[in-house]
Protein backbone atom coordinates (compact mmCIF):
# COMPACT_ATOMS: atom_id res chain seq x y z
CA UNK A 1 0.00 0.00 0.00
CA UNK A 2 1.73 3.39 -1.35
CA UNK A 3 1.58 6.08 1.17
CA UNK A 4 -1.22 8.15 -0.56
CA UNK A 5 -3.71 4.91 -0.13
CA UNK A 6 -2.52 4.47 3.54
CA UNK A 7 -3.77 8.18 3.70
CA UNK A 8 -6.99 7.77 2.69
CA UNK A 9 -7.50 4.68 4.70
CA UNK A 10 -6.61 6.04 7.64
CA UNK A 11 -8.90 9.46 7.11
CA UNK A 12 -11.98 7.39 5.81
CA UNK A 13 -14.12 8.49 8.75
CA UNK A 14 -13.29 11.86 8.62
CA UNK A 15 -13.77 12.62 4.78
CA UNK A 16 -17.26 10.91 5.56
CA UNK A 17 -17.81 13.05 8.39
CA UNK A 18 -17.13 16.49 6.37
CA UNK A 19 -19.04 15.19 3.62
CA UNK A 20 -22.37 14.81 5.98
CA UNK A 21 -21.13 18.06 7.47
CA UNK A 22 -21.11 20.00 3.58
CA UNK A 23 -24.57 17.95 2.93
CA UNK A 24 -26.09 19.67 5.78
CA UNK A 25 -26.00 23.36 3.74
CA UNK A 26 -29.33 23.44 1.82
CA UNK A 27 -27.32 25.36 -1.19
CA UNK A 28 -30.10 25.76 -3.79
CA UNK A 29 -29.43 28.00 -6.09
CA UNK A 30 -33.02 28.54 -8.01
CA UNK A 31 -34.96 29.59 -4.66
CA UNK A 32 -33.52 33.12 -4.05
CA UNK A 33 -34.40 32.53 0.15
CA UNK A 34 -31.41 30.21 -0.41
CA UNK A 35 -29.08 32.62 -1.57
CA UNK A 36 -26.81 33.17 1.63
CA UNK A 37 -26.53 29.27 1.90
CA UNK A 38 -25.30 28.87 -2.00
CA UNK A 39 -22.76 31.46 -0.83
CA UNK A 40 -22.18 29.74 2.71
CA UNK A 41 -21.22 26.40 0.88
CA UNK A 42 -19.18 27.98 -1.34
CA UNK A 43 -17.31 29.40 1.77
CA UNK A 44 -17.40 25.89 2.88
CA UNK A 45 -15.33 24.99 -0.49
CA UNK A 46 -12.62 27.24 0.27
CA UNK A 47 -11.83 26.54 3.94
CA UNK A 48 -11.97 22.78 2.37
CA UNK A 49 -9.69 23.50 -0.41
CA UNK A 50 -7.15 25.25 2.36
CA UNK A 51 -7.40 22.70 4.18
CA UNK A 52 -6.18 20.34 1.45
CA UNK A 53 -3.04 22.27 1.19
CA UNK A 54 -4.37 24.07 -2.51
CA UNK A 55 -3.23 27.15 -2.64
CA UNK A 56 -4.74 30.66 -3.68
CA UNK A 57 -7.51 29.53 -3.08
CA UNK A 58 -10.71 32.90 -3.47
CA UNK A 59 -14.03 33.33 -3.72
CA UNK A 60 -15.10 34.38 -7.13
CA UNK A 61 -18.20 37.05 -7.56
CA UNK A 62 -20.17 36.64 -10.56
CA UNK A 63 -22.38 39.01 -10.01
CA UNK A 64 -24.95 35.73 -8.96
CA UNK A 65 -24.12 33.22 -7.00
CA UNK A 66 -20.32 32.56 -6.17
CA UNK A 67 -17.95 30.55 -7.37
CA UNK A 68 -14.28 28.88 -5.68
CA UNK A 69 -10.85 28.33 -7.20
CA UNK A 70 -7.65 27.54 -5.36
CA UNK A 71 -4.52 26.05 -7.13
CA UNK A 72 -0.93 24.07 -6.95
CA UNK A 73 0.96 25.18 -9.60
CA UNK A 74 4.82 23.69 -8.15
CA UNK A 75 5.32 21.17 -11.44
CA UNK A 76 6.92 22.86 -13.77
CA UNK A 77 6.86 21.40 -17.38
CA UNK A 78 4.15 19.27 -16.35
CA UNK A 79 0.28 19.85 -18.14
CA UNK A 80 -1.85 21.86 -15.97
CA UNK A 81 -5.08 20.44 -15.16
CA UNK A 82 -8.59 21.98 -14.38
CA UNK A 83 -10.89 20.10 -12.11
CA UNK A 84 -14.59 21.59 -11.89
CA UNK A 85 -17.55 20.77 -10.20
CA UNK A 86 -20.25 22.39 -8.40
CA UNK A 87 -21.83 23.00 -4.99
CA UNK A 88 -25.57 24.30 -5.73
CA UNK A 89 -28.26 21.83 -5.35
CA UNK A 90 -31.75 21.14 -7.34
CA UNK A 91 -34.93 22.06 -4.98
CA UNK A 92 -36.32 19.10 -2.95
CA UNK A 93 -40.07 18.93 -3.37
CA UNK A 94 -41.74 16.99 -3.06
CA UNK A 95 -40.79 16.97 0.76
CA UNK A 96 -43.41 14.11 1.83
CA UNK A 97 -41.53 11.86 -0.94
CA UNK A 98 -38.15 11.71 1.44
CA UNK A 99 -37.34 9.12 4.11
CA UNK A 100 -35.65 11.82 5.66
CA UNK A 101 -35.36 15.30 5.50
CA UNK A 102 -32.69 16.04 2.78
CA UNK A 103 -30.34 18.22 4.35
CA UNK A 104 -30.26 15.96 7.83
CA UNK A 105 -27.57 13.33 5.83
CA UNK A 106 -28.44 9.53 6.62
CA UNK A 107 -25.94 6.62 6.37
CA UNK A 108 -27.77 3.61 5.71
CA UNK A 109 -26.60 0.24 3.93
CA UNK A 110 -23.24 1.83 2.74
CA UNK A 111 -25.01 5.11 1.10
CA UNK A 112 -25.17 8.54 2.28
CA UNK A 113 -29.08 9.82 1.78
CA UNK A 114 -29.21 13.92 1.44
CA UNK A 115 -30.11 16.50 -1.46
CA UNK A 116 -26.37 16.83 -3.40
CA UNK A 117 -25.04 13.66 -2.32
CA UNK A 118 -24.35 12.30 -5.58
CA UNK A 119 -25.19 15.49 -7.83
CA UNK A 120 -22.58 16.61 -7.02
CA UNK A 121 -21.32 17.24 -3.41
CA UNK A 122 -20.23 14.06 -3.35
CA UNK A 123 -18.57 13.55 -6.77
CA UNK A 124 -16.70 17.38 -6.23
CA UNK A 125 -15.31 16.65 -2.59
CA UNK A 126 -13.63 13.36 -3.92
CA UNK A 127 -10.86 15.28 -6.15
CA UNK A 128 -9.93 17.98 -3.10
CA UNK A 129 -9.74 14.56 -0.89
CA UNK A 130 -7.62 12.99 -3.81
CA UNK A 131 -5.14 16.19 -3.73
CA UNK A 132 -4.64 16.83 0.23
CA UNK A 133 -4.18 12.18 -0.23
CA UNK A 134 -0.86 13.65 -2.39
CA UNK A 135 0.11 16.73 -0.69
CA UNK A 136 -0.16 15.69 3.01
CA UNK A 137 1.45 11.89 2.12
CA UNK A 138 4.36 12.79 -1.07
CA UNK A 139 4.65 16.49 -0.43
CA UNK A 140 3.37 17.46 -3.75
CA UNK A 141 0.81 16.35 -7.05
CA UNK A 142 2.23 15.00 -10.15
CA UNK A 143 0.82 17.90 -12.28
CA UNK A 144 -0.31 21.60 -11.74
CA UNK A 145 -3.39 21.58 -10.44
CA UNK A 146 -6.57 24.25 -10.57
CA UNK A 147 -9.96 23.25 -8.92
CA UNK A 148 -13.04 26.05 -10.10
CA UNK A 149 -16.35 25.03 -8.23
CA UNK A 150 -19.21 26.87 -9.25
CA UNK A 151 -22.66 27.82 -7.09
CA UNK A 152 -25.18 27.85 -10.40
CA UNK A 153 -24.97 24.92 -12.10
CA UNK A 154 -27.70 23.76 -11.56
CA UNK A 155 -29.83 27.19 -12.72
CA UNK A 156 -27.95 26.79 -16.10
CA UNK A 157 -24.71 28.79 -15.06
CA UNK A 158 -26.17 32.28 -16.14
CA UNK A 159 -23.39 34.52 -14.76
CA UNK A 160 -20.36 31.96 -16.29
CA UNK A 161 -20.95 33.28 -19.65
CA UNK A 162 -19.33 36.62 -18.23
CA UNK A 163 -17.32 35.13 -15.47
CA UNK A 164 -15.21 32.85 -17.05
CA UNK A 165 -13.67 34.98 -20.05
CA UNK A 166 -13.22 37.41 -16.90
CA UNK A 167 -10.90 35.00 -15.03
CA UNK A 168 -9.33 33.65 -18.41
CA UNK A 169 -6.39 33.79 -17.35
CA UNK A 170 -6.38 32.76 -13.60
CA UNK A 171 -8.63 29.64 -15.27
CA UNK A 172 -5.98 28.80 -18.04
CA UNK A 173 -4.93 25.23 -18.70
CA UNK A 174 -4.20 21.86 -20.72
CA UNK A 175 -7.47 20.48 -19.80
CA UNK A 176 -10.65 20.27 -17.48
CA UNK A 177 -11.75 16.81 -15.28
CA UNK A 178 -15.59 17.44 -14.83
CA UNK A 179 -16.52 16.18 -11.46
CA UNK A 180 -19.82 16.58 -12.40
CA UNK A 181 -21.60 13.21 -14.26
CA UNK A 182 -21.10 9.53 -13.47
CA UNK A 183 -20.41 6.28 -15.07
CA UNK A 184 -22.50 3.74 -16.88
CA UNK A 185 -23.32 1.11 -13.65
CA UNK A 186 -21.50 -0.03 -10.82
CA UNK A 187 -19.47 -2.59 -12.83
CA UNK A 188 -19.12 -0.59 -16.12
CA UNK A 189 -17.12 2.35 -16.49
CA UNK A 190 -17.85 4.94 -19.25
CA UNK A 191 -16.39 8.24 -20.89
CA UNK A 192 -18.87 10.90 -21.46
CA UNK A 193 -18.04 12.41 -24.89
CA UNK A 194 -20.69 14.22 -25.57
CA UNK A 195 -23.86 16.69 -25.00
CA UNK A 196 -26.82 18.38 -26.40
CA UNK A 197 -27.12 21.87 -26.09
CA UNK A 198 -30.57 23.88 -25.77
CA UNK A 199 -32.63 26.84 -27.09
CA UNK A 200 -35.94 27.74 -26.31
CA UNK A 201 -38.74 29.97 -27.36
CA UNK A 202 -42.09 30.88 -26.44
CA UNK A 203 -45.40 31.15 -29.23
CA UNK A 204 -48.12 34.02 -27.78
CA UNK A 205 -51.82 33.50 -29.48
CA UNK A 206 -54.14 36.19 -29.34
CA UNK A 207 -57.33 36.41 -30.93
CA UNK A 208 -60.12 38.39 -29.21
CA UNK A 209 -60.05 41.85 -26.58
CA UNK A 210 -61.18 39.30 -24.06
CA UNK A 211 -62.47 35.90 -23.46
CA UNK A 212 -65.88 35.17 -25.42
CA UNK A 213 -69.33 33.26 -24.78
CA UNK A 214 -68.41 30.19 -27.20
CA UNK A 215 -72.21 30.19 -27.99
CA UNK A 216 -72.51 33.59 -29.11
CA UNK A 217 -69.19 34.15 -31.25
CA UNK A 218 -68.37 30.54 -31.52
CA UNK A 219 -67.48 29.98 -35.59
CA UNK A 220 -67.56 33.46 -36.06
CA UNK A 221 -63.41 33.74 -35.64
CA UNK A 222 -60.23 31.36 -35.18
CA UNK A 223 -59.77 30.03 -31.72
CA UNK A 224 -56.63 31.05 -30.59
CA UNK A 225 -55.38 27.47 -29.14
CA UNK A 226 -56.57 26.01 -32.13
CA UNK A 227 -54.24 28.72 -34.25
CA UNK A 228 -51.51 27.31 -31.70
CA UNK A 229 -52.22 23.67 -32.38
CA UNK A 230 -52.04 24.20 -35.75
CA UNK A 231 -48.17 25.98 -35.25
CA UNK A 232 -47.13 23.84 -33.70
CA UNK A 233 -48.26 20.61 -36.02
CA UNK A 234 -46.71 22.39 -38.44
CA UNK A 235 -42.64 22.22 -36.97
CA UNK A 236 -42.81 18.20 -37.27
CA UNK A 237 -43.57 15.33 -39.29
CA UNK A 238 -45.89 12.50 -38.20
CA UNK A 239 -43.03 10.69 -37.84
CA UNK A 240 -41.17 12.39 -36.29
CA UNK A 241 -38.77 14.52 -38.36
CA UNK A 242 -38.82 18.47 -37.72
CA UNK A 243 -39.96 20.56 -40.40
CA UNK A 244 -38.10 24.04 -39.26
CA UNK A 245 -36.27 24.99 -42.68
CA UNK A 246 -32.74 24.82 -41.91
CA UNK A 247 -32.77 22.96 -38.77
CA UNK A 248 -30.69 19.73 -39.56
CA UNK A 249 -28.44 22.21 -42.17
CA UNK A 250 -25.43 21.89 -39.12
CA UNK A 251 -26.11 18.88 -37.77
CA UNK A 252 -22.97 17.09 -37.95
CA UNK A 253 -23.20 13.36 -39.35
CA UNK A 254 -21.93 10.18 -37.43
CA UNK A 255 -18.60 8.40 -38.25
CA UNK A 256 -18.83 4.85 -39.06
CA UNK A 257 -16.20 5.12 -35.93
CA UNK A 258 -18.76 7.10 -33.66
CA UNK A 259 -21.67 4.46 -34.82
CA UNK A 260 -19.46 1.63 -33.78
CA UNK A 261 -19.04 2.81 -30.42
CA UNK A 262 -22.40 3.46 -29.72
CA UNK A 263 -23.47 -0.14 -31.18
CA UNK A 264 -21.08 -2.04 -28.24
CA UNK A 265 -23.14 -0.35 -25.66
CA UNK A 266 -26.37 -2.76 -24.93
CA UNK A 267 -29.27 -1.56 -25.25
CA UNK A 268 -32.88 -3.25 -23.57
CA UNK A 269 -35.66 -2.10 -25.35
CA UNK A 270 -38.06 -4.13 -23.49
CA UNK A 271 -36.62 -2.77 -20.27
CA UNK A 272 -36.42 1.01 -21.73
CA UNK A 273 -39.88 1.39 -22.47
CA UNK A 274 -41.10 -0.17 -18.65
CA UNK A 275 -39.25 2.65 -17.52
CA UNK A 276 -40.97 4.93 -19.04
CA UNK A 277 -44.32 3.20 -18.84
CA UNK A 278 -45.10 3.12 -22.46
CA UNK A 279 -45.74 0.51 -25.15
CA UNK A 280 -44.13 1.77 -28.05
CA UNK A 281 -41.00 3.93 -29.18
CA UNK A 282 -40.87 6.78 -31.04
CA UNK A 283 -38.68 8.92 -32.85
CA UNK A 284 -36.64 10.21 -36.43
CA UNK A 285 -36.78 7.52 -38.22
CA UNK A 286 -33.26 5.93 -39.51
CA UNK A 287 -31.39 6.04 -36.06
CA UNK A 288 -31.07 3.98 -33.46
CA UNK A 289 -32.53 5.08 -29.65
CA UNK A 290 -29.33 5.85 -28.46
CA UNK A 291 -28.37 8.04 -31.63
CA UNK A 292 -31.78 9.50 -31.40
CA UNK A 293 -31.32 10.55 -27.42
CA UNK A 294 -27.16 11.41 -27.98
CA UNK A 295 -26.40 12.72 -31.44
CA UNK A 296 -29.79 14.12 -33.01
CA UNK A 297 -31.71 17.46 -32.49
CA UNK A 298 -35.42 17.18 -31.00
CA UNK A 299 -38.26 19.85 -30.80
CA UNK A 300 -40.44 19.21 -27.90
CA UNK A 301 -43.40 21.31 -26.58
CA UNK A 302 -42.67 21.91 -22.62
CA UNK A 303 -45.89 23.52 -21.87
CA UNK A 304 -49.36 25.10 -23.12
CA UNK A 305 -51.77 26.58 -22.16
CA UNK A 306 -54.86 28.64 -22.60
CA UNK A 307 -59.05 28.47 -21.69
CA UNK A 308 -60.40 26.96 -18.81
CA UNK A 309 -58.42 24.56 -17.03
CA UNK A 310 -60.65 23.63 -13.86
CA UNK A 311 -63.70 20.73 -13.20
CA UNK A 312 -66.67 20.82 -15.29
CA UNK A 313 -67.26 22.73 -18.39
CA UNK A 314 -66.86 26.80 -19.02
CA UNK A 315 -68.03 27.42 -22.68
CA UNK A 316 -66.05 30.31 -23.49
CA UNK A 317 -63.27 30.74 -26.43
CA UNK A 318 -60.07 32.27 -24.51
CA UNK A 319 -58.62 34.85 -25.92
CA UNK A 320 -54.99 33.47 -26.16
CA UNK A 321 -53.16 31.04 -26.09
CA UNK A 322 -49.22 30.04 -25.24
CA UNK A 323 -46.48 27.38 -25.47
CA UNK A 324 -43.25 26.99 -24.49
CA UNK A 325 -40.94 24.89 -27.16
CA UNK A 326 -37.42 23.33 -26.13
CA UNK A 327 -34.82 21.88 -28.45
CA UNK A 328 -31.93 20.03 -27.69
CA UNK A 329 -28.98 20.75 -29.55
CA UNK A 330 -26.11 18.28 -30.90
CA UNK A 331 -22.49 19.43 -32.77
CA UNK A 332 -22.83 21.61 -34.80
CA UNK A 333 -25.70 23.46 -34.32
CA UNK A 334 -25.88 27.04 -33.33
CA UNK A 335 -28.66 27.94 -30.72
CA UNK A 336 -28.94 31.58 -31.33
CA UNK A 337 -29.33 30.23 -35.00
CA UNK A 338 -31.67 27.72 -34.30
CA UNK A 339 -33.54 29.96 -32.01
CA UNK A 340 -34.17 32.44 -35.14
CA UNK A 341 -34.91 29.78 -37.37
CA UNK A 342 -37.79 28.70 -34.73
CA UNK A 343 -38.79 32.30 -34.88
CA UNK A 344 -39.22 32.22 -38.30
CA UNK A 345 -40.93 29.26 -38.80
CA UNK A 346 -43.48 30.33 -35.95
CA UNK A 347 -44.24 33.65 -37.90
CA UNK A 348 -44.33 32.11 -41.31
CA UNK A 349 -46.95 29.53 -40.28
CA UNK A 350 -49.02 32.01 -38.12
CA UNK A 351 -52.63 31.83 -39.48
CA UNK A 352 -53.31 35.67 -40.32
CA UNK A 353 -56.54 36.00 -38.29
CA UNK A 354 -55.05 35.87 -34.86
CA UNK A 355 -51.82 37.58 -33.78
CA UNK A 356 -48.79 35.71 -33.28
CA UNK A 357 -45.84 36.47 -31.71
CA UNK A 358 -42.64 34.24 -30.80
CA UNK A 359 -39.88 35.29 -28.53
CA UNK A 360 -36.72 33.34 -27.32
CA UNK A 361 -36.30 32.03 -23.53
CA UNK A 362 -33.03 32.73 -22.38
CA UNK A 363 -32.00 28.80 -21.70
CA UNK A 364 -29.36 28.50 -24.04
CA UNK A 365 -26.33 26.51 -24.50
CA UNK A 366 -24.30 25.27 -27.23
CA UNK A 367 -23.73 21.20 -27.92
CA UNK A 368 -20.40 19.87 -26.55
CA UNK A 369 -18.35 16.98 -28.34
CA UNK A 370 -14.89 16.19 -27.39
CA UNK A 371 -12.33 13.69 -29.50
CA UNK A 372 -13.16 9.98 -28.29
CA UNK A 373 -8.99 9.87 -28.59
CA UNK A 374 -8.39 13.37 -26.74
CA UNK A 375 -5.23 12.61 -24.35
CA UNK A 376 -7.23 13.78 -21.19
CA UNK A 377 -9.71 10.48 -22.43
CA UNK A 378 -6.91 8.22 -23.06
CA UNK A 379 -5.59 8.86 -19.30
CA UNK A 380 -9.19 8.34 -17.77
CA UNK A 381 -9.50 5.40 -19.98
CA UNK A 382 -6.34 3.76 -18.41
CA UNK A 383 -7.46 4.36 -15.48
CA UNK A 384 -11.16 3.30 -15.74
CA UNK A 385 -10.06 0.11 -17.00
CA UNK A 386 -7.49 -0.61 -14.88
CA UNK A 387 -9.89 -0.10 -11.81
CA UNK A 388 -12.95 -1.72 -13.30
CA UNK A 389 -11.25 -4.56 -15.25
CA UNK A 390 -13.42 -3.69 -18.42
CA UNK A 391 -13.38 -0.88 -21.20
CA UNK A 392 -15.43 1.66 -20.32
CA UNK A 393 -17.99 2.51 -22.99
CA UNK A 394 -18.05 5.80 -24.93
CA UNK A 395 -21.14 7.48 -24.36
CA UNK A 396 -22.67 10.58 -24.24
CA UNK A 397 -25.55 12.58 -23.00
CA UNK A 398 -28.77 13.87 -24.32
CA UNK A 399 -28.94 16.30 -21.63
CA UNK A 400 -26.74 19.56 -21.15
CA UNK A 401 -23.76 21.11 -19.05
CA UNK A 402 -23.12 24.59 -20.58
CA UNK A 403 -19.98 25.33 -18.75
CA UNK A 404 -18.09 22.50 -20.81
CA UNK A 405 -18.36 24.29 -23.91
CA UNK A 406 -18.04 28.13 -22.35
CA UNK A 407 -14.93 26.57 -20.88
CA UNK A 408 -13.86 25.49 -24.08
CA UNK A 409 -14.88 28.49 -26.25
CA UNK A 410 -12.75 30.48 -23.73
CA UNK A 411 -9.96 28.59 -22.59
CA UNK A 412 -9.80 26.10 -25.45
CA UNK A 413 -9.45 23.39 -23.40
CA UNK A 414 -11.61 20.41 -23.43
CA UNK A 415 -13.64 18.86 -20.62
CA UNK A 416 -12.95 14.97 -19.35
CA UNK A 417 -16.05 13.35 -17.34
CA UNK A 418 -14.56 11.80 -14.81
CA UNK A 419 -17.21 11.31 -11.99
CA UNK A 420 -18.75 8.26 -9.78
CA UNK A 421 -22.06 8.90 -9.63
CA UNK A 422 -24.72 6.04 -11.15
CA UNK A 423 -28.16 6.48 -12.80
CA UNK A 424 -29.99 4.79 -10.04
CA UNK A 425 -29.10 7.37 -7.46
CA UNK A 426 -32.39 9.62 -7.56
CA UNK A 427 -30.45 12.78 -8.69
CA UNK A 428 -33.25 15.67 -8.35
CA UNK A 429 -35.69 13.47 -6.64
CA UNK A 430 -36.38 12.44 -3.30
CA UNK A 431 -34.02 10.38 -2.02
CA UNK A 432 -30.82 11.18 -3.41
CA UNK A 433 -28.24 8.91 -2.41
CA UNK A 434 -24.52 8.44 -2.79
CA UNK A 435 -22.98 5.05 -2.85
CA UNK A 436 -20.20 5.25 -0.17
CA UNK A 437 -18.14 2.71 -2.25
CA UNK A 438 -18.24 5.01 -5.29
CA UNK A 439 -17.03 7.53 -2.94
CA UNK A 440 -13.96 5.55 -1.85
CA UNK A 441 -13.00 4.28 -5.25
CA UNK A 442 -13.54 7.85 -6.81
CA UNK A 443 -10.64 9.24 -4.15
CA UNK A 444 -8.18 6.49 -5.88
CA UNK A 445 -9.23 7.21 -9.17
CA UNK A 446 -8.32 10.79 -9.40
CA UNK A 447 -4.95 10.52 -7.63
CA UNK A 448 -4.28 7.99 -10.24
CA UNK A 449 -5.95 9.89 -13.02
CA UNK A 450 -3.49 13.37 -11.59
CA UNK A 451 -0.36 10.13 -12.43
CA UNK A 452 -1.62 9.47 -15.34
CA UNK A 453 -2.30 12.93 -17.02
CA UNK A 454 1.49 13.72 -16.27
CA UNK A 455 2.96 11.62 -18.85
CA UNK A 456 0.18 13.17 -21.38
CA UNK A 457 0.49 15.80 -24.05
CA UNK A 458 -2.07 18.70 -24.83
Amino acid sequence: MGLWEQYLKENESRFLNELIEFLRIPSISALSEYSQDVRDAGRWVADRLEAAGLENVQILETGGHPAVYADWLNAPGMPTVMIYGHFDVQPVDPLNLWSHPPFEPVVKDERIYARGASDNKGNMLIPIIAAEALLQSEGGLPVNVKFFFEGQEEIGSPQMPEAIPRHKALLACDVIISADGGQWEEDQPALLIGLRGICAIQIDVQATKADVHSGSYGGAFLNPIHALVQIIDSMRSADGKILVEGFYDDVRPLSKAERSQMEKIPFDEMSFKNQLGVSELFGEPGYTTYERLWTRPTLDVNGIWGGFQGEGLKTVIPREAHAKISCRLVADQDPEKITQLLIAHVNSHAPRQVKVSANAISSRAKPYLIPADHPGNEAARVVLKTLYGKEPYYARLGGTIPVCSMLLDTLGAYTVNFAFGLKDENIHAPDEFFRLSSFRLGQKAYVMLLGELSGRKF
